[in-house]
């Protein structure tokens, strides 16, 4: 194998990895649902952020909302999970292919990944952690992973970016 398949082999696995990441944390959101309902329910809320805070108008007390939201990212962190191990399945087949076929075949990874920064960046970390005051918590606070995952796919969609000359 030259150095150019193990560049490929690397790019492909780490996309097959976030996806197998993300498949087991849709899994288990599905399977242990209270879990993780709980911190959506709590951020949402807002009920443990500052006392007496001038933000709380923000708060979403609906339990309805509550599982509209959590089945949301439920169903995003599934087609995150397909949309990546998808993805690196079509880069493994191009492993030995042309540049241009094996840079296309990135494609789906790209689409999974950008679903993925809309869920960790934009939806934990903007709107959980901003809007709705996540910060303030000390107890359901997820801004910790959500930047730890928000780090590994930004990372991820760069070296995926590199294009072979």
């Amino acid at each position: 194998m030259n150095t150019n398949h193990i560049v490929r082999l690397t790019k492909t696995m780490l996309l097959a990895f976030f996806g197998f990441y993300v498949l087991f944390v849709a899994f288990g959101n599905v399977t242990d649902y209270n879990s993780n309902f709980m911190f959506v329910q709590h951020v949402l809320s807002m009920d443990t952020t500052f006392e007496g805070n001038s933000l709380m108008y923000r708060a979403i007390t609906s339990p309805a909302l509550h599982h509209t939201g959590y089945i949301l990212i439920i169903i995003t962190e599934w087609f995150i999970a397909f949309a990546c191990l998808f993805g690196a399945g079509k880069m493994l087949k191009q492993l030995k292919g042309s540049a241009e076929s094996f840079h296309e075949a990135k494609k789906w990874g790209m689409i999974g990944l950008l679903f993925g920064i809309a869920v960790w960046f934009l939806g934990f970390q903007v709107i959980g952690g901003e809007w709705f005051a996540m910060w303030q918590s000390e107890v359901w606070n997820g801004l910790t992973s959500a930047f730890r995952l928000t780090t590994y796919i930004s990372t991820t969609i760069v070296i995926l970016m590199l294009k072979e000359s």
